[in-house]
């Protein structure tokens, strides 16, 4: 088969790629310029728990004259992702299901629900149980000698670090049943290989926080948990399509 052909018959699928990479920004934009027109609102949310952590702290500071702006900027756009995050799981769906049977588009519907709700969760999660936690160990360093003066832009890229870690690491379920939807490993393998993927949540969970033990600690047990579900969920979906006898186009 000649480059051309190859070429031309993947040309549809890049079309659809194309469409649904444009709505998918389209989203990111619109909901992203709708977070910063509510900026002082959520820059005040986001900064409500350093405050309940140290209530001597009266302020923020910023050293150079693009500091705030550029992290309003930074906080509209994780806030743009984080809202439009179900719409572009809807996209990514959209792109995939043409090529799976009727009844698992049926799951797949309930996946992007699962899935969003994953995500949501982790990062209520990670803003409202372990950010206090892990802000109250730094601020209790605070003394007579020591005198905390966080910057505005630190503070909001550590914020945004924590939420989008454990956002994205409670989709470890999500994505594992994904991968057993397309046929690239079996929930077999999972269960196989269960020692290596829990030494590896360790390591991503101390690099997404930053090396930071306690928010490390708090990502590695509940993604341990997330792991299991995953085998779990993909077990019963395999489970569904061999009582139903389909197996997935792909």
């Amino acid at each position: 088969m000649s480059t051309a052909s190859i070429l031309e018959r993947f040309r549809p699928h890049h079309q659809e790629l194309r469409v649904r990479l444009l709505k998918s920004f389209a989203a990111i934009a619109l909901s992203t310029a709708l977070a910063y027109f509510f900026i002082e609102h959520l820059a005040a949310f986001c900064t409500q728990p350093l405050f309940l952590a140290a209530p001597t702290l009266e302020k923020l500071v910023y050293t150079k004259l693009t500091d705030a702006f550029v992290s309003y900027i930074k906080l509209a756009l994780l806030s743009g992702i984080i809202v439009s995050f179900p719409y572009l799981l809807y996209q990514c769906w959209m792109f995939i299901a043409p090529g799976l049977l009727s009844k698992e588009r049926i799951v797949a519907r309930r996946i992007i629900l699962w899935s969003t709700g994953l995500f949501i969760g982790g990062a209520l999660f990670g803003f409202f149980i372990v950010l206090p936690k892990t802000l109250s160990f730094f601020m209790s360093y605070a003394g007579e000698n020591l005198e905390p003066m966080p910057k505005l832009g630190l503070y909001l890229t550590f914020v945004a670090r924590m939420v989008l870690a454990f956002a994205i690491s409670f989709e470890i379920p999500f994505l594992m049943v994904m991968t057993t939807v397309v046929g690239l490993v079996t929930h077999d393998h999972f269960t196989a290989k269960r020692k290596y993927f829990y030494i590896a949540i360790v390591v991503l969970s101390f690099l997404l926080t930053a090396g930071e033990v306690t928010a490390t600690v708090l990502l590695a047990f509940p993604l341990f948990a997330l792991y299991e579900a995953g085998i779990i969920a993909g077990r019963i979906f395999i489970s569904k399509q061999k009582d139903d006898g389909e197996t997935p186009s792909v």
